[in-house]
């Protein structure tokens, strides 16, 4: 097993529950969900279906799990920005982890993007909508008038449209990041500014 640069990902690889996720996600993208058995998962990783199974019964379980792993950072920086000051810092710190975060998702939502019957059966997109939720909470004032109120929003969905969208746009992936973020954090900057200058 050769370290790599990124220990996220050789922490991930050490772990038994987290091949399985990977490797599933990485079929489920390939050929997808519906195609996808546990046989092929387990013969993908060159264990027993029984192995898989000490992990996860269903494929649904897999992936409900994935789900909860790879966006309980969102959740993490709900619960960390509510503890914050309502300052343009947090804000743009907000921004600048939300960003990250969905970095570290990316192979997730892009299967969300791609397969969004199995995740409405699956009620995933709630629990996404939920987070999403708790986010524009803590990134927008209430007060605030509606224009600033959507610039917050758009933030956010700045950082969604840059994954997706920009993904054929030729360049750097980290430059496009860069530059996405740029743009997300101008937006709650002009947002915030807006509410301090009525």
């Amino acid at each position: 097993m050769g370290v790599t640069m990124d220990g996220t990902k050789q922490q991930r690889r050490g772990n038994t529950r987290q091949r399985i996720q990977d490797v599933a996600l990485e079929l489920f993208a390939e050929q997808g969900y519906e195609k996808t058995s546990l046989r092929e998962i387990a013969e993908r990783l060159d264990v027993t279906k029984a192995a898989l199974y000490y992990h996860f019964k269903t494929k649904e379980e897999i992936l409900v799990s994935l789900f909860e792993d790879l966006t309980q950072p969102i959740q993490d920086l709900i619960d960390w920005g509510a503890r914050q000051p309502h300052t343009l810092e947090t804000k743009q710190e907000i921004v600048r982890r939300y960003s990250e975060a969905l970095a570290g998702a990316e192979p997730l939502f892009r299967f969300m993007q791609e397969n969004q019957a199995t995740v409405r059966e699956l009620r995933i997109g709630d629990t996404f909508k939920d987070r999403m939720r708790g986010l524009r909470d803590i990134i927008v004032d209430p007060d605030a008038a509606l224009v600033d109120q959507v610039r917050c929003v758009s933030a956010l969905f700045t950082l969604h449209a840059g994954m997706f969208v920009l993904q054929d746009v030729v360049g750097d992936p980290e430059k496009k990041r860069e530059a996405v973020l740029e743009v997300a954090v101008d937006l709650v900057t002009q947002a915030h500014r807006g509410a301090r200058g009525s």
